[in-house]
């Protein structure tokens, strides 16, 4: 729907972007930090970040400003009023314990993914993850098939508005190369990482479609490199994956 500009309140919008140039990446900024990463002016920002202060939703130490747990209210009304996890988490708990291994379910937000249910059967990465997480498309294997049910001209969007940055000595960050392998991962129906991001992680992922065949989310496995090689994933697990994705294709809509 669109909305007319006098309808929206600047403050909001302005604070909501504040809110999001923390990350897991930057979990500090100062007010220059943030003003940059949010595009607004600093003195807007610094009145930002204190009005967060004042609320509750960030703590500051006299030079960096951090986001508190409160903030996850915000995103756990939305993930609470989601039918999807619900659907989802019963069955990745069961696959969970099957393979002996993580499984996660997420969704695309723009260039990012976000997690709306895991059950983890042990920590493979330096952050924990858990719904509400967010990583980059273009570099992990739910984001990869998630980005491969786009049509080629969004696709090319995503990954210019995404960095394509090098977060391992693995991390493909060239926009032919991300392209290609995109669109071999939808001609195939499952995407492989090998550690791109981050060494020592390997992860293999297959879309979530609904009754109408439509791609809602996606679904993975992440494991530590030294338990399987590339081709041990596409063996041991895809099978697994793929049952679990045919039993969502009725309940999804």
């Amino acid at each position: 729907m669109a909305v007319n500009e006098r309808d929206m309140m600047g403050g909001l919008a302005k604070g909501l972007r504040v809110i999001e140039a923390f990350s897991a990446e930057r979990p500090r900024l100062s007010i220059s930090d943030a003003a940059e990463i949010a595009g607004l002016d600093r003195a807007t920002t610094r009145r930002c970040l204190l009005t967060l202060s004042e609320l509750g939703y960030a703590a500051y130490d006299g030079k960096f400003f951090t986001v508190t747990p409160k903030v996850l209210r915000l995103g756990t009304g939305c993930l609470a009023t989601m039918p999807l996890p619900r659907i989802v988490q019963p069955l990745l708990d069961r696959l969970s314990e099957e393979i002996g291994q993580s499984t996660s379910v997420s969704i695309l937000d723009e260039t990012e993914i976000v997690y709306v249910a895991r059950a983890a059967q042990q920590r493979v990465m330096s952050i924990a993850l858990m719904p509400g997480s967010r990583l980059p498309a273009y570099c992990t294997s739910m984001g990869r098939v998630l980005l491969s049910a786009q049509t080629a001209e969004r696709q090319r969007d995503i990954l210019e508005a995404s960095g394509l940055v090098a977060r391992t000595d693995k991390t493909m960050t060239g926009m032919d190369a991300l392209l290609a392998e995109i669109e071999v991962t939808g001609h195939r129906g499952y995407a492989l990482i090998d550690q791109e991001v981050e060494i020592g992680l390997r992860s293999i992922a297959v879309p979530l479609k609904s009754v109408r065949s439509q791609t809602v989310a996606a679904l993975n496995v992440g494991l530590a490199a030294s338990v399987a090689s590339m081709e041990d994933l596409v063996e041991r697990y895809l099978p697994a994956l793929l049952a679990v994705q045919r039993e969502l294709a009725r309940m999804l809509v």
